[in-house]
């Protein structure tokens, strides 16, 4: 929530930014890049001219007739770059003879040309093809997704040695002194309470510790390990766009690709078994599924991934 609130105050900022600049404004920004370009960094409007900001539009004037003679380029026959400068000297000249545009001028004169000038001049600029616009969004919306990944995945590791603790504080007593041997305990995670703070349910877990081991302990007596390797870590291979273009090469192709038979030699999974406890309220929680997506309600222990060890068969 959190992030999604900053990147909206992001945008929010972005968009004033560049409201605030029409094309007059992006007229100045151009100027004064090929300005400093072609006269030397620091260079303004006025200092070219050779006249004070205080200058009235007569001695403006004055000052433009003094240099379009010197850059006249009758004058400077062959000279590289002449007719370009005698152009820019006519447009700046107009501006600084304009009440307006010069107003807004001395504007940036005295604050300084801002560094971000709005997306609507960039593209002015520099013209972005759709190539260019559609790898932008591809990359940006692929890097927000792996932040989210790599918040779930911090979520999930406090979550894990948060019960792994319950079952060992359970197990151990309330110094923490580590016993050996291997104890089954019965956690409560947490009690769910209405908005009066009212009980509303206890969730309470058997489980299972080995040294400094934890395991889930199912029905049946199967023992699921819970660790840090429970937890999905962020990867770029699943954010949307590779996953989806995985996604279109299985059904293309009909098998895997080399790398996926490297990590497993089993078809990849459609939804992420992972380990997470989703907090419903101050004191209670439930196992969930982990990944970027959104948590779909209660998943059984037995979903749960992690290493399983059977439970050993009672002799007759």
């Amino acid at each position: 929530m959190k992030l999604f609130t900053l990147l909206f105050g992001l945008l929010a900022l972005l968009a004033t930014s560049v409201l605030a600049w029409d094309n007059e404004d992006h007229e100045i920004f151009d100027l004064v890049s090929e300005l400093e370009a072609s006269e030397g960094k620091g260079t303004t409007f006025y200092s070219w001219l050779d006249v004070p900001q205080t200058a009235s539009t007569a001695d403006i004037a004055k000052a433009y007739r003094k240099k379009s003679m010197v850059l006249h380029p009758d004058k400077n026959p062959g000279v590289k770059g002449i007719q370009e400068r005698f152009a820019r000297l006519g447009v700046i000249s107009g501006i600084l003879r304009n009440k307006e545009k010069r107003e807004r001028y001395d504007f940036f004169y005295k604050n300084g040309v801002p560094t971000w000038r709005g997306t609507g001049y960039y593209y002015s600029r520099y013209r972005p093809g759709l190539g260019f616009v559609l790898t932008f969004l591809v990359a940006v919306t692929s890097l927000l997704q792996y932040m989210v990944q790599g918040m779930n995945y911090k979520r999930d590791l406090a979550r894990i040695e948060h019960i792994t603790g319950k079952a060992k504080a359970a197990a151990w007593g309330p110094k923490m002194i580590p016993l050996t041997g291997q104890r089954k305990v019965r956690v409560n995670l947490g009690e769910a309470h209405d908005e009066d703070g009212n009980v509303l349910d206890s969730k309470w877990i058997d489980m299972v510790v080995n040294g400094e081991e934890v395991y889930f302990l199912e029905p049946n007596g199967d023992q699921i390990l819970i660790d840090s390797s429970t937890a999905t870590p962020p990867a770029i291979t699943r954010t949307w766009f590779i996953s989806l273009n995985k996604s279109l090469a299985y059904k293309v192709i009909g098998k895997k690709t080399a790398e996926d038979k490297k990590e497993g030699g089993a078809a990849a999974p459609e939804e992420d078994d992972s380990l997470q406890v989703d907090q419903t309220s101050d004191d209670s929680a439930s196992v969930t599924g982990s990944g970027s997506e959104k948590p779909r309600g209660p998943v059984p222990i037995s979903k749960v991934g992690g290493k399983r060890r059977k439970a050993p068969k009672k002799r007759s």
